[in-house]
This record gives structure tokens, C-alpha cells and sequence, in this order.
């Protein structure tokens, strides 16, 4: 939703992104960093995908200010991490 809003006008100063386990796709990054919010908050159930789509967005001109796990599901491997970015 975020490329079609994006194509008719609309702009955000923050966007929260909770992609699926495979992460972001290319259209949604590039129009992250051609949309040029302030702030992205990334929610990930893969850090693999997160770490990749970080370095998209950092090359892209952000920084990763914080990266936060979060154990929501006790007495399994999964961990949620929240990260949050900042525009340079």
C-alpha cells in the first residue's frame, strides 16, 4: 500500500513496517527512501530479512538509531526485534 499511496501524493514523516517473514520487498524500500520520511520503525520476525532491509535503507540514507528484541513467544527460538531509523 505504501508505493500506491506514495504514487498519489501522500507523505509520511514517520512509517511503521511489519513485513512478512521474507521481508520487505524492493518497491516498498525504494519507496521508503524515495519517500524520505523522518523516522521508520521496522517490526521484524526475522532478523535475517531485518538485517538485510537495514542495510537497504542505511545505504539509502538512514541510520539505525536502536534495535530492540522482543520474546513473544517464551519456550521457542523466535524473537520479535523492533528497530528504529533516522534519517541522516
Amino acid at each position: 500500500m505504501i508505493p500506491k499511496w506514495y504514487e498519489e501524493g501522500i507523505k509520511a514523516d514517520t512509517l511503521v513496517v511489519d513485513p512478512p517473514r521474507k521481508g520487505c520487498d524492493e518497491a516498498l524500500l525504494r519507496t521508503i527512501i524515495e519517500m524520505k520520511p523522518t523516522r521508520v520503525v521496522y517490526v521484524s520476525c526475522n532478523p535475517g530479512t531485518l538485517a538485510r532491509d537495514l542495510r537497504v535503507l542505511e545505504d539509502g540514507g538512514y541510520v539505525t538509531c536502536e534495535v530492540q528484541p522482543v520474546d513473544m513467544f517464551p519456550h521457542t527460538s523466535h524473537v520479535e526485534c523492533v528497530a528504529w531509523l533516522q534519517r541522516q
